[in-house]
């Protein structure tokens, strides 16, 4: 069980520290091309934003998820949900608002 905890806190850890990069350092490279090639130079910065938002609420999630599998085992699924979804929700809707050449 602690090793389980240890990969979503160090998983968690991860995705909060991409998002940081990609939100605050504007690193758009950390994401493949293909996500970000139809992005216009004046909006990579609302875009990498979200993104970073995006990967950040899905990393919290995951590092929830740790503290609580470590403390009550039966509710570790509850953030992991609700950071997945609303991530991938922000995610898409970045996607498709500044990159919406992919979704055509």
């Amino acid at each position: 069980m602690i090793f389980g905890v240890l990969i979503e806190l160090a998983t968690g850890m991860l995705c909060i520290v991409l998002g940081l990069l990609l939100w605050k350092k504007q690193k758009i490279s950390l994401l493949h091309d293909y996500h970000y090639k139809n992005v216009k130079k004046e909006d990579v910065s609302a875009y990498t934003r979200l993104m970073g938002i995006g990967l950040i609420t899905i990393g919290t999630g995951i590092f929830l998820t740790a503290l609580l599998d470590a403390a009550y085992s039966s509710f570790w699924w509850v953030p992991m949900t609700a950071g997945f979804f609303l991530g991938l929700v922000i995610l898409y809707s970045a996607q498709k608002r500044y990159n919406g050449s992919m979704f055509s």
